[in-house]
């Protein structure tokens, strides 16, 4: 902790230091002007409408895209015909530019609601990607450990592929954050709804007001990581009944009652992988008990 406050400490020295050497408030203003304009932005009404106008939509092309990646890279998992579907689409997006969009929406719908709608476009093929990733990764003995014991769809989401495509839904929604932050107050900058974070953006540059687009700048990124951390603290909440799955759906175990992938002996269990066991099914193992070659 200390070391990231000296390092913060550091940047911040920099900062007014090279405003101090140029010397000039219209060129670049300091970390003392900004926080000043800050301060004085935050006593108006105006401030925070536009900080409750810019983040509600933004955050909600957020989630809404988030949702839908991660939903519709579930169903391209379990079919394919899905995925070749959506494989076209999903390159556009990624290709496309952002000020492409923009022009698109601004025809189309208006500007009131046009981060939403680009924060959502930003945010879909990253999180579909990343997620279709992680599921299309899990082991190929796992799919057939599925494939023989006929394990339920829900199962299968809930004991194998959750947990497995976990690391790789954290990361993309990391990038995902930000991302959408940067390509939502740009659509403001370019659309410019009136009370929105982008429509200050803007007059500060037109009335040369560097401490101002500074101080504004600074709000975003505040946002930005506001919401990056809430939704990181959401997806680290403990699971009440991850204590029960392994008595529910026990996946790997000691061999005793249950289904095994890499085990030895399994008394009443199924195996895999494994050598003998009593009154247990096997699909890979040697010799076995009480069952039909």
């Amino acid at each position: 902790m200390k070391k990231k406050i000296l390092i913060i400490a550091g940047w911040l020295l920099t900062w007014q230091a090279a405003a101090f050497i140029i010397h000039n408030d219209i060129i670049f203003a300091g970390p003392a002007e900004t926080v000043k304009t800050l301060v004085q932005l935050a006593g108006t009404a105006e401030f925070w409408r536009s900080i409750g106008f810019s983040m509600l939509r933004i955050s909600a092309g957020f989630l809404i895209g988030a949702a839908m990646g991660i939903l519709l890279a579930f169903i391209s998992y379990f079919h394919p015909l899905m995925q070749d579907i959506l494989s076209p689409f999903v390159r556009i997006l990624r290709s496309i530019p952002v000020a492409s969009f923009v022009i698109l929406l601004l025809i189309w719908a208006g500007s009131r609601n046009l981060s939403l709608f680009i924060s959502l476009l930003v945010v879909f093929p990253i999180l579909y990607m990343n997620v279709l990733e992680g599921l299309c990764s899990v082991d190929t003995k796992m799919r057939e450990l599925v494939k023989v014991y006929r394990i339920p769809v829900w199962a299968q989401i809930r004991y194998i592929l959750v947990p497995h495509v976990y690391p790789f839904l954290m990361s993309a929604v990391q990038l995902a954050v930000g991302l959408s932050w940067k390509s939502g107050a740009a659509a403001e900058v370019i659309g410019q709804p009136r009370f929105s974070i982008g429509n200050h953006l803007y007059q500060s540059k037109i009335y040369l007001d560097t401490a101002g687009l500074f101080a504004w700048t600074a709000v975003i990124i505040l946002l930005s990581y506001g919401l990056e951390k809430l939704v990181m603290a959401f997806m680290k909440l403990p699971d009440p009944k991850r204590k029960q799955r392994s008595k529910k759906f026990p996946i790997r175990t000691d061999g005793t009652g249950a289904a095994e992938t890499n085990g030895t002996d399994g008394t009443g269990a199924a195996e895999t992988n494994g050598t003998d066991g009593t009154g247990a099914a096997e699909t890979g193992g040697k010799e076995g008990t009480n069952y039909d070659d």
